[in-house]
């Protein structure tokens, strides 16, 4: 009798769908707070938590930051770095490892965005501008740039209780412009939405100005710039040049073993 309710139970949580989209894989780039192809500069000084890397460029695409080389040369150390810094000089296996964490970004890009098609209310919500909006599960798509100017925007979960096996909520946000935040200015997260979950995939550039506030994974294919003080809770792998002034950034708990969990479930 038990091991029949066991099984209707866990038959209960996958007839579950996730609220929102299946979820992007990042794959080996997941495991970096900034990945870029064209370099990342910090002027001047910045605070990261988690491993950064360029690939296929030198570690003198690294600057502003104070590098120290591990006595192995796979790896550098930085003052402005809770982490490790790679470069594809570096000594083996590290060139080999970026080659497969830049496949993954591009790859997670590609798919991030090629999903079809979005939800009709998702489409061009707000013709591009998300000021004041509150934004549910869902994937969004832009056919313009997107602003969040000094109202900010809130991202809204559906309350998924901790240690649930049910799916997570996730986001992902298709821009075929620019994403421009507004100075000072602040994505909010409530409602149990997680910064691991949100996706923002940017065909343009992302800029984040002074002393504004972002949460989730930047995908962008053309450049990320954050202006003095700006911050944000997520990842930036960057097919192009990533530009920090005074800037933290904090990777999220990875959320990837819940994520894989909760799909095999559904």
């Amino acid at each position: 009798m038990t091991q029949f309710v066991l099984i209707a139970a866990l038959g209960a949580i996958a007839s579950v769908s996730a609220a929102g989209p299946d979820a992007v894989i990042l794959g080996e780039a997941g495991t970096y707070a900034i990945l870029s192809k064209a370099g990342i500069s910090t002027v001047p000084q910045s605070v990261i938590t988690g491993h950064i890397g360029v690939s296929p460029i030198a570690a003198t695409a690294i600057t502003g930051f104070s590098l120290t080389a591990d006595p192995t040369n796979v790896f550098a150390t930085a003052t402005q770095v809770t982490g490790k810094v790679y470069a594809a000089d570096y000594a083996v296996p590290t060139p080999k490892n970026l080659i497969v964490a830049i496949g993954d970004m591009e790859a997670a890009y590609t798919d991030a965005a090629g999903r079809q098609p979005p939800d009709d209310d998702k489409r061009d919500l707000g013709s591009g501008d998300l000021g004041g909006k509150t934004l549910k599960p869902g994937l969004y798509n832009f056919n313009s740039s997107v602003t969040i100017p000094t109202a900010g925007c809130t991202i809204s979960g559906n309350d998924i209780p901790i240690g649930s096996l049910l799916p997570p909520d996730r986001w992902i946000f298709q821009i075929t412009g620019d994403l421009i935040m507004a100075a000072n200015t602040f994505v909010t997260l409530e409602g149990g939405a997680k910064a691991s979950n949100i996706v923002w995939q940017v065909a343009g550039f992302a800029e984040v100005r002074a002393g504004a506030h972002l949460e989730g994974i930047l995908l962008v294919k053309t450049g990320a710039h954050f202006l003095t003080g700006a911050s944000l809770n997520g990842r930036i792998l960057a097919q192009t040049a990533v530009t920090l002034q005074s800037t933290t950034v904090t990777q999220p708990s990875d959320g990837r073993l819940l994520a894989q969990t909760a799909d095999i479930l559904a």
